[in-house]
Parts: structure tokens; sequence; C-alpha cells
């Protein structure tokens, strides 16, 4: 049996990179999973992919920069199995590279929807139903060294800083209740983030190169599933308010 067997969980950015890793390490370990994302017919890849392993994967297309599809997502998992043990807010988009005096007012509002609000609404939903099904829960935000350093633009930086900060207030305020909140800090990873930014702003990028010079060589997404399993499982049980940096040592420079 998977150390996730007779779990259920919620994983959104399920489509690619580091959400397409966790959800399969998830489905493998023995857990049900509502794998969520834009492209359904990636999901569908991904599902058929997994048929035949411990677990199971249902599929929940949505944007979750909206509030509905986060709420509808958690009440998906809720009725597909049963219950909601773990929420992983993997989902989430990169900025151009612009410093704070030049970014535009669409790119503050498309990061921030995304990386920012549609994890406030998971969270809200899902410790409505940690609280009412009174055993505790487990959720992982991927957070991201911009939350620390300067590696990126004045919004993406922003917005990852808010969801480590969003992972340990949750984690304050919810310990008597059981629900755990950790964060983990990524590194740079060969995910499809980058590649989806299009024409960084070339007065941000030469500034934050000194900081990006640092940084090793990227890593592969299923580090970011080993670290989320361990979070997810009983194993980590004592672990809350934590920020794991998993970066191949950037954290150190």
């Amino acid at each position: 049996m998977g150390v996730l067997s007779g779990k259920s969980a919620v994983v959104t950015g399920a489509s690619s990179g580091m959400g397409w890793e966790i959800v399969k390490l998830f489905v493998k370990e023995g857990a049900s999973v509502a794998a969520v994302a834009r492209r359904k017919e990636r999901l569908e890849k991904l599902a058929l992919e997994l048929a035949g392993e411990e677990g199971r994967v249902e599929i929940y297309p949505g944007d979750i920069s909206l509030q509905e599809v986060n709420n509808g997502m958690i009440d998906f998992a809720v009725e597909k199995f049963g219950k909601l043990d773990i929420l992983v807010n993997n989902a989430g988009i990169m900025d151009d590279m612009s410093p704070v005096g030049s970014f535009s007012e669409e790119k503050l509002e498309k990061v921030f929807s995304v990386n920012v609000f549609g994890p406030f609404y998971a969270y809200k939903k899902a410790v409505q139903v940690f609280l009412e099904q009174g055993n505790g829960g487990s959720i992982i935000s991927i957070a991201s060294e911009g939350a620390k350093k300067t590696c990126a633009g004045a919004v993406y930086c922003a917005s990852k800083a808010a969801v480590a900060s969003l992972s340990r207030n949750t984690a304050y305020m919810y310990m008597k209740e059981g629900i755990r909140s950790n964060a983990i800090i990524a590194g740079g990873f060969k995910t499809e983030i980058a590649s989806a930014m299009g024409m960084p702003n070339m007065d941000g990028y030469q500034r934050i190169q000194p900081v990006l010079g640092t940084a090793p060589a990227p890593g592969d997404p299923s580090e970011i599933a080993k670290a989320c399993l361990f979070l997810a499982s009983d194993q980590a049980a004592y672990i809350s308010g934590a920020e794991l940096a998993v970066d191949g040592g950037w954290c150190a420079s």
C-alpha cells in the first residue's frame, strides 16, 4: 500500500510540469486525486496514463482564478471521494520581469488572479470542509524563491510572498483543529512557466541577472512532487507553517 492509500486530494495546475508530476506520484502512492487545470485534453491524457495505478484520477477542467471553480473543485472531490484530505495549490503563472516602476495593470490583475486570489479561494473552501469533517487536513502551496529574493518581476515576487504568508497564517489560525499548512519554496524547474511568459521586460530582466546568475541548473519537476508527498503524508503530521526550500541550494546564496 502506498503512503497516501485512502487519502483524497485536489491538485491544481495538473496539466503539466509540477502539477502533472504531483498527481502522478500521489496516485501511484494510493491517493484519489481531483486533477484541476484549464486544458481538458491534457487532463484526460494524464488520467489515461495513470489507469491501473493504486489510486485514481478524476479530472476537473477549470480556471482556478475564479472563485466558483475553486469551490466547485473541492465539492467535486468530496462528491467523488467522500471526503477531502489534501489540497495542493500548484497552479501559477509568471510575470514579464517588470520592476514596480513599469508593470502593467493587466499583468498585475492576471498574475494575482491566478497566483493569489485562486489560492485564497481554495484555502477558504478547503478549510471550511476540513472543519466540517472534524479531522484536520493538509494544504500545500507551491511558492517560489521569488518570495525571498528578486529573481523575477515585482508582480510575481509579491504574489509568491503572499502565498507563503497565507500558508503561515493558516497554519497558526487552525493549529488547534489539526489543519496543517505548508509552503514549498521552489527554485528553477524545467516547466512551461517561463516559456509561457512571452517577451520579458528587458529593463527588469537585466536588473535581476546578478540573482539569476547564482541559480543552479533547473531541477526536474518530480523533485517538487516528492516534497509534496512527504508534506501530505502522515510522516509530516507534526509539520505545519513550514517553508521547505526545494531549489538545489539556491536559498543558500
